[in-house]
Protein backbone atom coordinates (compact mmCIF):
# COMPACT_ATOMS: atom_id res chain seq x y z
CA UNK A 1 0.00 0.00 0.00
CA UNK A 2 2.66 2.40 0.55
CA UNK A 3 4.18 2.05 -2.70
CA UNK A 4 1.13 2.59 -4.48
CA UNK A 5 0.58 6.21 -2.54
CA UNK A 6 4.14 6.91 -2.77
CA UNK A 7 4.00 6.32 -6.63
CA UNK A 8 0.79 8.41 -6.28
CA UNK A 9 2.21 10.85 -4.78
CA UNK A 10 5.16 11.25 -7.20
CA UNK A 11 7.49 9.93 -4.77
CA UNK A 12 8.82 7.01 -6.44
CA UNK A 13 8.70 5.69 -10.18
CA UNK A 14 5.81 3.93 -11.31
CA UNK A 15 6.32 0.83 -13.25
CA UNK A 16 4.62 1.90 -16.48
CA UNK A 17 2.89 5.33 -17.78
CA UNK A 18 0.99 4.90 -20.48
CA UNK A 19 0.70 8.89 -22.12
CA UNK A 20 -1.37 10.67 -23.84
CA UNK A 21 -4.58 8.85 -23.73
CA UNK A 22 -8.12 9.58 -23.84
CA UNK A 23 -9.25 7.82 -20.52
CA UNK A 24 -12.84 6.35 -20.77
CA UNK A 25 -14.41 7.03 -17.03
CA UNK A 26 -17.24 4.44 -16.35
CA UNK A 27 -18.23 6.44 -13.25
CA UNK A 28 -18.84 9.48 -14.92
CA UNK A 29 -19.82 8.63 -18.52
CA UNK A 30 -16.97 11.15 -19.54
CA UNK A 31 -13.57 10.86 -21.67
CA UNK A 32 -10.78 12.71 -19.54
CA UNK A 33 -7.42 13.53 -21.35
CA UNK A 34 -4.11 12.52 -19.42
CA UNK A 35 -1.36 9.80 -18.60
CA UNK A 36 -2.21 6.59 -16.58
CA UNK A 37 0.38 5.50 -13.92
CA UNK A 38 0.67 1.90 -12.95
CA UNK A 39 2.60 0.46 -10.32
CA UNK A 40 2.18 -2.96 -9.14
CA UNK A 41 -0.69 -3.97 -11.54
CA UNK A 42 -2.74 -1.29 -9.89
CA UNK A 43 -3.45 2.20 -11.49
CA UNK A 44 -1.93 4.93 -8.77
CA UNK A 45 -3.38 7.64 -10.68
CA UNK A 46 -4.24 9.85 -14.26
CA UNK A 47 -2.95 13.27 -14.57
CA UNK A 48 0.54 14.82 -15.67
CA UNK A 49 4.12 14.33 -14.65
CA UNK A 50 4.33 10.71 -13.83
CA UNK A 51 7.94 9.09 -14.03
CA UNK A 52 7.79 5.07 -14.94
CA UNK A 53 10.02 2.12 -15.81
CA UNK A 54 8.75 1.80 -19.01
CA UNK A 55 6.29 4.35 -20.84
CA UNK A 56 3.42 3.53 -23.60
CA UNK A 57 2.33 5.80 -26.22
CA UNK A 58 -1.44 6.24 -26.33
CA UNK A 59 -1.02 8.20 -29.50
CA UNK A 60 -4.36 10.34 -28.92
CA UNK A 61 -6.57 6.60 -28.23
CA UNK A 62 -9.26 6.32 -25.84
CA UNK A 63 -8.17 3.90 -23.05
CA UNK A 64 -11.42 1.93 -21.54
CA UNK A 65 -11.62 -1.00 -18.88
CA UNK A 66 -10.55 -4.90 -19.98
CA UNK A 67 -13.69 -6.45 -21.33
CA UNK A 68 -15.07 -8.89 -18.92
CA UNK A 69 -17.90 -11.26 -20.38
CA UNK A 70 -20.19 -12.10 -17.96
CA UNK A 71 -21.25 -15.75 -19.54
CA UNK A 72 -19.66 -18.06 -21.94
CA UNK A 73 -19.00 -21.18 -22.59
CA UNK A 74 -15.34 -21.84 -23.79
CA UNK A 75 -16.22 -25.65 -25.08
CA UNK A 76 -18.52 -23.72 -27.81
CA UNK A 77 -15.79 -22.75 -29.53
CA UNK A 78 -14.34 -26.04 -30.27
CA UNK A 79 -11.07 -23.93 -29.18
CA UNK A 80 -8.48 -25.37 -26.62
CA UNK A 81 -8.23 -23.03 -23.62
CA UNK A 82 -5.39 -21.69 -25.12
CA UNK A 83 -6.44 -21.15 -29.00
CA UNK A 84 -9.24 -19.12 -27.71
CA UNK A 85 -7.16 -16.87 -25.54
CA UNK A 86 -5.46 -15.94 -28.76
CA UNK A 87 -8.25 -14.95 -30.59
CA UNK A 88 -9.88 -13.04 -27.95
CA UNK A 89 -7.34 -11.05 -25.59
CA UNK A 90 -6.48 -9.08 -28.35
CA UNK A 91 -9.78 -8.35 -28.98
CA UNK A 92 -9.56 -6.58 -25.63
CA UNK A 93 -10.80 -8.99 -23.38
CA UNK A 94 -9.06 -9.54 -20.08
CA UNK A 95 -11.61 -11.68 -18.23
CA UNK A 96 -14.41 -14.44 -18.61
CA UNK A 97 -16.91 -15.33 -16.39
CA UNK A 98 -16.28 -19.02 -17.66
CA UNK A 99 -19.34 -21.93 -17.00
CA UNK A 100 -17.97 -25.41 -18.09
CA UNK A 101 -20.92 -26.98 -17.69
CA UNK A 102 -20.37 -28.77 -21.05
CA UNK A 103 -16.94 -30.52 -20.85
CA UNK A 104 -18.16 -31.55 -17.07
CA UNK A 105 -20.60 -33.20 -18.43
CA UNK A 106 -18.11 -35.02 -20.28
CA UNK A 107 -15.42 -35.27 -17.64
CA UNK A 108 -16.83 -34.13 -14.46
CA UNK A 109 -15.33 -32.03 -12.32
CA UNK A 110 -12.08 -32.65 -13.84
CA UNK A 111 -13.07 -31.33 -17.28
CA UNK A 112 -13.17 -27.79 -14.69
CA UNK A 113 -9.97 -28.56 -13.77
CA UNK A 114 -8.46 -28.65 -17.24
CA UNK A 115 -10.04 -25.70 -18.29
CA UNK A 116 -8.61 -24.08 -14.94
CA UNK A 117 -4.99 -25.22 -15.50
CA UNK A 118 -4.90 -24.75 -19.16
CA UNK A 119 -5.39 -20.82 -18.56
CA UNK A 120 -3.24 -20.57 -16.11
CA UNK A 121 -0.31 -21.79 -17.94
CA UNK A 122 -0.73 -18.62 -20.11
CA UNK A 123 2.05 -15.99 -19.33
CA UNK A 124 3.62 -12.92 -20.73
CA UNK A 125 6.77 -11.44 -18.38
CA UNK A 126 5.41 -13.83 -15.83
CA UNK A 127 1.23 -12.21 -15.76
CA UNK A 128 -1.65 -14.38 -16.66
CA UNK A 129 -3.37 -12.66 -19.90
CA UNK A 130 -6.80 -13.69 -18.78
CA UNK A 131 -8.49 -13.82 -15.23
CA UNK A 132 -11.09 -16.83 -15.27
CA UNK A 133 -13.92 -16.70 -13.07
CA UNK A 134 -15.17 -20.79 -12.93
CA UNK A 135 -19.17 -21.69 -12.42
CA UNK A 136 -19.41 -24.90 -11.06
CA UNK A 137 -21.97 -26.34 -13.16
CA UNK A 138 -25.93 -26.78 -12.02
CA UNK A 139 -27.26 -29.34 -14.29
CA UNK A 140 -24.83 -32.38 -14.69
CA UNK A 141 -26.78 -33.87 -16.13
CA UNK A 142 -29.34 -30.88 -17.76
CA UNK A 143 -32.13 -33.39 -17.03
CA UNK A 144 -32.86 -36.23 -15.53
CA UNK A 145 -34.21 -38.36 -18.18
CA UNK A 146 -30.73 -38.84 -19.99
CA UNK A 147 -27.35 -40.41 -19.87
CA UNK A 148 -24.15 -38.18 -19.49
CA UNK A 149 -20.98 -38.63 -18.87
CA UNK A 150 -21.08 -37.17 -15.35
CA UNK A 151 -23.36 -36.47 -12.39
CA UNK A 152 -23.14 -33.80 -9.58
CA UNK A 153 -25.73 -34.00 -7.28
CA UNK A 154 -26.38 -31.84 -4.33
CA UNK A 155 -23.94 -33.88 -1.85
CA UNK A 156 -20.52 -33.36 -4.46
CA UNK A 157 -22.01 -30.06 -5.12
CA UNK A 158 -21.98 -28.93 -1.72
CA UNK A 159 -18.30 -30.22 -1.38
CA UNK A 160 -17.56 -28.63 -4.72
CA UNK A 161 -18.80 -25.11 -4.24
CA UNK A 162 -16.07 -24.70 -0.97
CA UNK A 163 -13.39 -25.14 -3.18
CA UNK A 164 -11.42 -22.15 -5.11
CA UNK A 165 -11.83 -23.85 -8.15
CA UNK A 166 -15.02 -21.76 -8.51
CA UNK A 167 -16.17 -18.47 -8.33
CA UNK A 168 -20.02 -19.40 -7.93
CA UNK A 169 -22.63 -21.50 -9.12
CA UNK A 170 -23.41 -22.08 -13.21
CA UNK A 171 -26.80 -21.45 -14.75
CA UNK A 172 -29.27 -22.99 -13.13
CA UNK A 173 -31.11 -24.37 -16.13
CA UNK A 174 -33.53 -26.49 -14.49
CA UNK A 175 -35.98 -23.50 -13.28
CA UNK A 176 -39.32 -25.69 -12.65
CA UNK A 177 -37.34 -27.69 -10.06
CA UNK A 178 -36.55 -24.44 -8.05
CA UNK A 179 -40.51 -22.87 -8.89
CA UNK A 180 -41.44 -26.41 -7.15
CA UNK A 181 -39.38 -26.03 -4.27
CA UNK A 182 -37.11 -28.93 -5.11
CA UNK A 183 -34.68 -30.17 -2.20
CA UNK A 184 -31.94 -31.54 -3.99
CA UNK A 185 -31.77 -28.43 -6.14
CA UNK A 186 -32.40 -25.88 -3.79
CA UNK A 187 -29.62 -27.66 -1.66
CA UNK A 188 -26.92 -26.94 -4.21
CA UNK A 189 -28.33 -23.14 -4.41
CA UNK A 190 -28.07 -22.96 -0.28
CA UNK A 191 -24.48 -24.80 -0.23
CA UNK A 192 -23.24 -21.57 -2.86
CA UNK A 193 -24.96 -18.58 -0.66
CA UNK A 194 -23.76 -20.11 2.52
CA UNK A 195 -19.67 -19.19 0.86
CA UNK A 196 -21.19 -16.24 -0.53
CA UNK A 197 -20.92 -17.12 -4.08
CA UNK A 198 -23.06 -16.12 -6.74
CA UNK A 199 -25.65 -17.88 -8.25
CA UNK A 200 -26.34 -17.60 -12.41
CA UNK A 201 -29.74 -18.19 -14.11
CA UNK A 202 -31.37 -19.43 -17.03
CA UNK A 203 -35.32 -18.77 -16.73
CA UNK A 204 -36.55 -17.84 -20.82
CA UNK A 205 -40.10 -16.34 -20.54
CA UNK A 206 -40.64 -16.82 -16.88
CA UNK A 207 -42.40 -14.14 -15.10
CA UNK A 208 -44.69 -12.88 -12.52
CA UNK A 209 -45.26 -15.26 -9.36
CA UNK A 210 -42.70 -17.71 -10.72
CA UNK A 211 -40.35 -15.12 -11.66
CA UNK A 212 -40.61 -13.47 -8.08
CA UNK A 213 -39.94 -17.50 -6.63
CA UNK A 214 -37.10 -17.80 -8.80
CA UNK A 215 -35.58 -14.32 -7.42
CA UNK A 216 -35.99 -15.86 -3.94
CA UNK A 217 -33.82 -18.20 -4.59
CA UNK A 218 -31.47 -15.91 -4.59
CA UNK A 219 -30.28 -16.06 -8.26
CA UNK A 220 -28.75 -12.76 -9.74
CA UNK A 221 -28.77 -12.95 -13.45
CA UNK A 222 -29.86 -14.30 -16.40
CA UNK A 223 -29.56 -14.20 -20.15
CA UNK A 224 -32.43 -15.74 -21.76
CA UNK A 225 -34.96 -12.96 -21.82
CA UNK A 226 -37.48 -13.25 -24.87
CA UNK A 227 -38.67 -9.68 -24.77
CA UNK A 228 -38.13 -6.01 -23.84
CA UNK A 229 -40.75 -6.27 -21.33
CA UNK A 230 -39.24 -9.82 -19.77
CA UNK A 231 -35.94 -7.28 -19.54
CA UNK A 232 -37.82 -5.11 -17.60
CA UNK A 233 -39.80 -7.22 -15.42
CA UNK A 234 -36.82 -8.80 -14.48
CA UNK A 235 -34.55 -5.92 -13.88
CA UNK A 236 -37.25 -4.40 -11.82
CA UNK A 237 -37.58 -7.16 -9.69
CA UNK A 238 -33.33 -7.06 -8.89
CA UNK A 239 -32.02 -9.18 -11.37
CA UNK A 240 -29.26 -8.53 -13.43
CA UNK A 241 -29.84 -9.31 -17.41
CA UNK A 242 -27.56 -10.56 -19.74
CA UNK A 243 -27.51 -9.16 -22.85
CA UNK A 244 -26.26 -12.24 -25.18
CA UNK A 245 -24.13 -11.66 -28.33
CA UNK A 246 -22.88 -15.27 -29.35
CA UNK A 247 -22.43 -16.82 -32.73
CA UNK A 248 -26.38 -18.48 -32.78
CA UNK A 249 -28.32 -16.44 -30.28
CA UNK A 250 -28.70 -12.52 -29.95
CA UNK A 251 -30.81 -10.75 -27.86
CA UNK A 252 -29.89 -7.05 -28.22
CA UNK A 253 -32.84 -6.37 -29.90
CA UNK A 254 -34.95 -7.36 -27.14
CA UNK A 255 -33.16 -5.93 -24.43
CA UNK A 256 -31.92 -2.60 -26.15
CA UNK A 257 -35.57 -1.24 -26.04
CA UNK A 258 -35.74 -2.03 -22.15
CA UNK A 259 -32.71 0.23 -21.47
CA UNK A 260 -32.82 3.79 -20.21
CA UNK A 261 -30.50 6.41 -18.38
CA UNK A 262 -31.86 5.04 -15.07
CA UNK A 263 -31.31 1.10 -15.45
CA UNK A 264 -28.47 0.57 -17.98
CA UNK A 265 -26.46 -0.35 -14.78
CA UNK A 266 -28.62 -3.34 -14.56
CA UNK A 267 -27.20 -5.02 -17.61
CA UNK A 268 -24.17 -7.12 -18.16
CA UNK A 269 -22.41 -8.13 -21.48
CA UNK A 270 -21.79 -11.49 -22.69
CA UNK A 271 -21.29 -14.00 -25.98
CA UNK A 272 -22.69 -17.09 -24.29
CA UNK A 273 -21.84 -20.05 -27.12
CA UNK A 274 -19.19 -18.33 -29.92
CA UNK A 275 -17.47 -20.09 -32.19
CA UNK A 276 -14.05 -20.19 -33.72
CA UNK A 277 -14.84 -18.77 -37.26
CA UNK A 278 -17.11 -15.82 -35.57
CA UNK A 279 -14.64 -15.66 -33.16
CA UNK A 280 -11.61 -14.67 -35.49
CA UNK A 281 -13.67 -12.36 -38.11
CA UNK A 282 -15.84 -10.42 -35.80
CA UNK A 283 -14.32 -10.48 -32.42
CA UNK A 284 -15.52 -11.25 -29.44
CA UNK A 285 -16.68 -8.54 -26.46
CA UNK A 286 -15.62 -5.43 -28.60
CA UNK A 287 -17.97 -7.04 -31.69
CA UNK A 288 -20.78 -7.30 -28.69
CA UNK A 289 -19.93 -3.23 -28.05
CA UNK A 290 -20.16 -2.84 -32.17
CA UNK A 291 -23.14 -4.08 -32.40
CA UNK A 292 -25.16 -2.67 -29.19
CA UNK A 293 -23.96 0.87 -30.78
CA UNK A 294 -25.00 0.77 -34.50
CA UNK A 295 -28.40 -0.74 -32.75
CA UNK A 296 -28.59 2.75 -31.34
CA UNK A 297 -27.53 2.30 -27.68
CA UNK A 298 -24.90 5.19 -26.23
CA UNK A 299 -21.60 4.00 -26.25
CA UNK A 300 -21.14 4.81 -22.76
CA UNK A 301 -23.63 2.71 -21.70
CA UNK A 302 -22.79 -0.22 -23.28
CA UNK A 303 -18.83 0.18 -22.14
CA UNK A 304 -20.12 0.20 -18.84
CA UNK A 305 -21.83 -3.15 -19.72
CA UNK A 306 -18.95 -4.73 -20.53
CA UNK A 307 -16.73 -3.31 -17.45
CA UNK A 308 -17.99 -1.87 -14.40
CA UNK A 309 -21.48 -3.53 -14.31
CA UNK A 310 -20.60 -6.90 -14.55
CA UNK A 311 -17.57 -6.23 -11.77
CA UNK A 312 -19.85 -4.68 -9.62
CA UNK A 313 -22.67 -7.47 -10.15
CA UNK A 314 -19.89 -10.44 -9.05
CA UNK A 315 -18.15 -8.61 -6.41
CA UNK A 316 -15.37 -7.80 -8.27
CA UNK A 317 -13.70 -5.09 -6.70
CA UNK A 318 -10.70 -4.30 -7.94
CA UNK A 319 -11.91 -4.44 -11.72
CA UNK A 320 -13.99 -2.86 -14.66
CA UNK A 321 -12.62 0.52 -14.47
CA UNK A 322 -9.73 3.05 -14.95
CA UNK A 323 -9.27 4.39 -11.75
CA UNK A 324 -6.72 4.58 -8.71
CA UNK A 325 -6.28 0.95 -6.95
CA UNK A 326 -8.09 -0.57 -9.59
CA UNK A 327 -6.37 -3.13 -11.81
CA UNK A 328 -4.66 -1.90 -14.47
CA UNK A 329 -6.85 -3.97 -16.83
CA UNK A 330 -6.87 -1.48 -20.14
CA UNK A 331 -7.70 -1.84 -23.62
CA UNK A 332 -7.12 0.87 -26.14
CA UNK A 333 -9.38 1.23 -29.32
CA UNK A 334 -9.24 4.00 -32.09
CA UNK A 335 -12.96 5.25 -31.38
CA UNK A 336 -15.77 4.48 -29.55
CA UNK A 337 -18.22 3.06 -32.30
CA UNK A 338 -15.61 0.73 -34.10
CA UNK A 339 -13.84 -0.46 -31.18
CA UNK A 340 -10.38 -1.74 -32.95
CA UNK A 341 -8.45 -2.58 -30.54
CA UNK A 342 -4.87 -1.46 -30.66
CA UNK A 343 -3.07 -2.59 -27.21
CA UNK A 344 -4.56 -4.80 -24.06
CA UNK A 345 -2.56 -4.59 -20.85
CA UNK A 346 -3.46 -6.88 -18.19
CA UNK A 347 -2.30 -5.96 -14.58
CA UNK A 348 0.23 -3.40 -16.70
CA UNK A 349 1.61 -5.49 -18.90
CA UNK A 350 1.37 -5.26 -22.11
CA UNK A 351 -0.33 -8.60 -23.23
CA UNK A 352 -1.83 -8.06 -27.23
CA UNK A 353 -1.23 -5.37 -29.53
CA UNK A 354 -2.55 -4.88 -33.06
CA UNK A 355 -4.57 -7.98 -32.82
CA UNK A 356 -1.87 -10.27 -32.27
CA UNK A 357 -1.42 -11.49 -28.67
CA UNK A 358 2.35 -11.09 -26.91
CA UNK A 359 1.65 -14.49 -24.94
CA UNK A 360 2.23 -18.17 -26.76
CA UNK A 361 0.38 -21.49 -26.29
CA UNK A 362 2.76 -23.48 -28.82
CA UNK A 363 2.19 -26.85 -26.16
CA UNK A 364 -1.47 -27.77 -25.55
CA UNK A 365 -2.21 -29.26 -22.16
CA UNK A 366 -3.90 -32.28 -22.30
CA UNK A 367 -4.31 -34.78 -19.27
CA UNK A 368 -5.72 -38.06 -19.66
CA UNK A 369 -9.09 -37.09 -18.30
CA UNK A 370 -10.03 -35.13 -21.01
CA UNK A 371 -8.74 -37.63 -23.99
CA UNK A 372 -10.67 -40.82 -24.79
CA UNK A 373 -13.98 -40.24 -23.85
CA UNK A 374 -16.03 -41.57 -26.60
CA UNK A 375 -17.17 -45.33 -25.48
CA UNK A 376 -19.55 -46.50 -27.93
CA UNK A 377 -21.08 -50.30 -27.45
CA UNK A 378 -20.55 -51.50 -31.13
CA UNK A 379 -23.28 -50.51 -33.22
CA UNK A 380 -24.89 -52.02 -37.14
CA UNK A 381 -26.58 -50.74 -40.02
CA UNK A 382 -29.41 -52.79 -38.01
CA UNK A 383 -29.58 -50.60 -35.20
CA UNK A 384 -31.16 -47.75 -37.23
CA UNK A 385 -33.73 -49.66 -38.75
CA UNK A 386 -37.06 -48.11 -37.61
CA UNK A 387 -40.73 -50.51 -37.56
CA UNK A 388 -43.99 -48.95 -38.29
CA UNK A 389 -47.12 -51.00 -37.10
CA UNK A 390 -49.40 -49.17 -39.13
CA UNK A 391 -49.88 -46.22 -36.98
CA UNK A 392 -48.24 -42.51 -37.54
CA UNK A 393 -44.79 -41.42 -36.69
CA UNK A 394 -43.55 -38.51 -35.33
CA UNK A 395 -41.05 -36.30 -36.44
CA UNK A 396 -39.49 -32.60 -35.32
CA UNK A 397 -39.50 -29.70 -37.57
CA UNK A 398 -36.66 -27.36 -36.31
CA UNK A 399 -37.52 -23.80 -36.64
CA UNK A 400 -35.02 -21.92 -39.29
CA UNK A 401 -32.34 -20.10 -38.17
CA UNK A 402 -33.34 -21.57 -34.52
CA UNK A 403 -33.58 -23.81 -32.18
CA UNK A 404 -37.18 -24.61 -31.07
CA UNK A 405 -38.47 -28.03 -32.18
CA UNK A 406 -42.24 -28.58 -33.17
CA UNK A 407 -44.16 -32.06 -33.53
CA UNK A 408 -45.66 -33.11 -37.01
CA UNK A 409 -46.39 -36.79 -37.84
CA UNK A 410 -45.71 -39.48 -40.44
CA UNK A 411 -49.00 -41.92 -41.68
CA UNK A 412 -46.51 -45.05 -42.13
CA UNK A 413 -47.49 -48.22 -43.15
CA UNK A 414 -46.72 -51.73 -41.27
CA UNK A 415 -43.69 -52.85 -41.66
CA UNK A 416 -39.69 -51.32 -42.16
CA UNK A 417 -39.55 -47.44 -42.43
CA UNK A 418 -38.13 -46.42 -45.69
CA UNK A 419 -37.16 -42.58 -45.52
CA UNK A 420 -34.81 -42.12 -48.99
CA UNK A 421 -36.41 -40.11 -51.25
CA UNK A 422 -38.66 -38.48 -49.09
CA UNK A 423 -38.61 -35.00 -47.01
CA UNK A 424 -37.94 -37.12 -44.03
CA UNK A 425 -34.20 -38.21 -42.20
CA UNK A 426 -33.91 -40.56 -39.22
CA UNK A 427 -32.44 -39.26 -36.45
CA UNK A 428 -30.34 -41.33 -33.87
CA UNK A 429 -28.84 -40.36 -30.15
CA UNK A 430 -26.38 -42.57 -29.28
CA UNK A 431 -24.71 -43.13 -25.91
CA UNK A 432 -21.19 -42.46 -25.72
CA UNK A 433 -20.07 -42.09 -22.12
CA UNK A 434 -20.28 -45.43 -20.66
CA UNK A 435 -21.17 -47.91 -23.86
CA UNK A 436 -24.66 -48.83 -22.56
CA UNK A 437 -25.72 -49.70 -26.06
CA UNK A 438 -28.79 -46.90 -25.59
CA UNK A 439 -29.95 -46.04 -28.84
CA UNK A 440 -32.78 -43.07 -29.04
CA UNK A 441 -33.99 -42.86 -33.27
CA UNK A 442 -36.53 -40.56 -34.05
CA UNK A 443 -37.47 -38.44 -37.24
CA UNK A 444 -36.51 -34.73 -38.71
CA UNK A 445 -38.63 -33.82 -41.51
CA UNK A 446 -37.05 -30.90 -44.25
CA UNK A 447 -33.54 -30.92 -43.02
CA UNK A 448 -32.86 -31.10 -46.72
CA UNK A 449 -29.83 -34.01 -46.28
CA UNK A 450 -29.70 -36.58 -48.61
CA UNK A 451 -27.51 -39.66 -50.01
CA UNK A 452 -25.64 -40.26 -46.40
CA UNK A 453 -25.46 -39.13 -42.92
CA UNK A 454 -23.56 -36.84 -40.79
CA UNK A 455 -22.63 -36.71 -36.73
CA UNK A 456 -21.53 -35.05 -34.24
CA UNK A 457 -20.21 -35.39 -30.88
CA UNK A 458 -21.67 -31.96 -29.14
CA UNK A 459 -25.24 -32.41 -28.10
CA UNK A 460 -26.54 -30.47 -25.18
CA UNK A 461 -25.90 -30.38 -22.77
CA UNK A 462 -25.21 -34.52 -22.43
CA UNK A 463 -22.79 -34.88 -25.60
CA UNK A 464 -23.99 -38.24 -26.61
CA UNK A 465 -23.48 -38.64 -30.26
CA UNK A 466 -26.26 -37.28 -32.61
CA UNK A 467 -26.45 -39.00 -35.72
CA UNK A 468 -28.99 -37.28 -39.00
CA UNK A 469 -29.25 -39.86 -42.37
CA UNK A 470 -30.94 -41.59 -44.79
CA UNK A 471 -28.77 -44.53 -44.73
CA UNK A 472 -28.99 -46.88 -42.11
CA UNK A 473 -25.52 -48.14 -43.05
CA UNK A 474 -24.08 -44.65 -43.15
CA UNK A 475 -25.19 -43.47 -39.49
CA UNK A 476 -23.57 -46.79 -38.63
CA UNK A 477 -20.45 -45.88 -40.12
CA UNK A 478 -20.59 -42.04 -38.71
CA UNK A 479 -21.12 -43.60 -35.51
CA UNK A 480 -17.50 -45.91 -36.12
CA UNK A 481 -16.33 -42.69 -37.51
CA UNK A 482 -16.52 -40.49 -34.45
CA UNK A 483 -15.56 -43.08 -31.83
CA UNK A 484 -12.49 -43.44 -33.88
CA UNK A 485 -11.55 -39.90 -33.79
CA UNK A 486 -12.35 -39.73 -30.04
CA UNK A 487 -15.27 -37.28 -30.93
CA UNK A 488 -15.63 -34.50 -33.27
CA UNK A 489 -18.07 -34.28 -37.14
CA UNK A 490 -17.99 -36.46 -39.20
CA UNK A 491 -19.82 -37.42 -42.37
CA UNK A 492 -20.12 -40.16 -45.17
CA UNK A 493 -21.95 -39.40 -48.12
CA UNK A 494 -22.08 -41.52 -51.57
CA UNK A 495 -18.45 -39.93 -52.67
CA UNK A 496 -16.33 -40.00 -49.53
CA UNK A 497 -16.15 -39.81 -46.12
CA UNK A 498 -14.23 -37.27 -43.63
CA UNK A 499 -14.12 -36.74 -40.01
CA UNK A 500 -12.72 -33.81 -38.25
CA UNK A 501 -11.68 -34.72 -34.39
CA UNK A 502 -12.55 -32.97 -31.56
CA UNK A 503 -10.07 -35.01 -29.35
CA UNK A 504 -10.55 -32.72 -26.37
CA UNK A 505 -13.85 -34.68 -24.27
CA UNK A 506 -15.26 -35.26 -28.03
CA UNK A 507 -16.04 -30.95 -27.30
CA UNK A 508 -12.73 -28.97 -28.51
CA UNK A 509 -9.83 -29.41 -30.72
CA UNK A 510 -6.27 -29.13 -29.61
CA UNK A 511 -5.08 -27.70 -33.05
CA UNK A 512 -4.85 -24.10 -33.91
CA UNK A 513 -7.54 -22.19 -34.53
CA UNK A 514 -6.95 -21.54 -38.14
CA UNK A 515 -7.11 -25.57 -38.50
CA UNK A 516 -10.12 -25.70 -36.66
CA UNK A 517 -11.66 -22.83 -38.64
CA UNK A 518 -10.60 -24.45 -42.04
CA UNK A 519 -11.87 -27.67 -41.04
CA UNK A 520 -14.78 -27.57 -39.67
CA UNK A 521 -15.87 -25.50 -42.51
CA UNK A 522 -14.67 -27.99 -45.00
CA UNK A 523 -16.92 -30.40 -43.37
CA UNK A 524 -19.70 -28.14 -43.33
CA UNK A 525 -19.54 -27.00 -46.43
CA UNK A 526 -19.51 -30.90 -47.76
CA UNK A 527 -22.99 -31.30 -45.28
CA UNK A 528 -23.98 -28.32 -47.51
CA UNK A 529 -23.52 -30.11 -50.55
CA UNK A 530 -25.53 -33.39 -49.48
CA UNK A 531 -28.70 -30.81 -49.65
CA UNK A 532 -28.94 -29.54 -46.05
CA UNK A 533 -31.36 -26.17 -46.16
CA UNK A 534 -29.31 -22.74 -45.67
CA UNK A 535 -31.40 -22.28 -42.58
CA UNK A 536 -29.84 -24.92 -40.98
CA UNK A 537 -26.26 -24.97 -39.67
CA UNK A 538 -25.98 -28.55 -40.83
CA UNK A 539 -24.13 -29.57 -37.85
CA UNK A 540 -24.79 -27.27 -34.81
CA UNK A 541 -28.50 -27.32 -35.33
CA UNK A 542 -27.75 -31.23 -34.38
CA UNK A 543 -26.20 -30.33 -31.53
CA UNK A 544 -29.01 -28.84 -30.04
CA UNK A 545 -31.59 -31.66 -31.39
CA UNK A 546 -30.76 -33.77 -27.94
CA UNK A 547 -31.55 -30.48 -25.84
CA UNK A 548 -34.25 -31.47 -23.17
CA UNK A 549 -34.83 -27.72 -21.70
CA UNK A 550 -36.15 -25.81 -24.94
CA UNK A 551 -39.81 -27.18 -26.29
CA UNK A 552 -40.78 -29.07 -27.63
CA UNK A 553 -39.59 -32.25 -29.28
CA UNK A 554 -36.20 -33.48 -28.40
CA UNK A 555 -34.50 -36.54 -28.54
CA UNK A 556 -32.63 -38.08 -26.02
CA UNK A 557 -30.55 -41.78 -25.76
CA UNK A 558 -33.42 -42.62 -23.97
CA UNK A 559 -35.82 -41.83 -26.48
CA UNK A 560 -38.46 -38.77 -27.49
CA UNK A 561 -39.11 -36.38 -24.92
CA UNK A 562 -41.84 -33.79 -25.19
CA UNK A 563 -41.10 -30.74 -23.02
CA UNK A 564 -44.65 -29.19 -23.33
CA UNK A 565 -45.86 -32.24 -21.62
CA UNK A 566 -42.54 -32.92 -19.22
CA UNK A 567 -42.52 -36.53 -20.38
CA UNK A 568 -41.15 -39.29 -23.06
CA UNK A 569 -43.69 -39.88 -26.01
CA UNK A 570 -43.46 -43.02 -28.26
CA UNK A 571 -42.36 -42.34 -31.53
CA UNK A 572 -45.46 -44.25 -32.76
CA UNK A 573 -48.71 -43.75 -31.87
CA UNK A 574 -51.52 -46.46 -33.11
Amino acid sequence: MKHLIDCAMKREKSDLVIKNARIFNVFTGKLEEGDIAVADGRVVGIGRGYEAVREYDAAGRIAIPGLIDAHIHIESSMLSPEAWALLAVPRGTTGVVADPHEIVNVCGVAGAEYIKEAFSRLSCEGQCPLDVFLQLPSCVPATPFETSGAVLDSRETEHEIGRDLFFGLGEMMNFPAVLAGDEEVLRKIEATHVRNKPVDGHAPGVSGDGFNAYRCAGVVTDHESLSAQECREKVARGMYIQIRCGSSANNIADAKDAIDGYNFRRYLLCTDDKNAKDLAARGHLDDALRRLVASGLAPEYAVAMATLNVAECYGLSDMGAIAPRYYADIALIDDMENFRVSAVFKRGVLVAENGKARFEANSRYLPAAVKSTVKVKPVKAADFKIVAKGGRLRAMEVAPHGLYTSETFLPAPAGELEVKGTEYCKLAVVERHRATGNIGLGLVKGYGLRGGAIGISVAHDSHNLVILGDSDEAMARVVGLLEGAGGGMALVSEAEEDVFALDIAGLMSSAEASEVIARTGEITEKARKMGVKECYEPFMTLAFLSLAVIPKLKLLDTGLFDLEKFSFVPLEEV
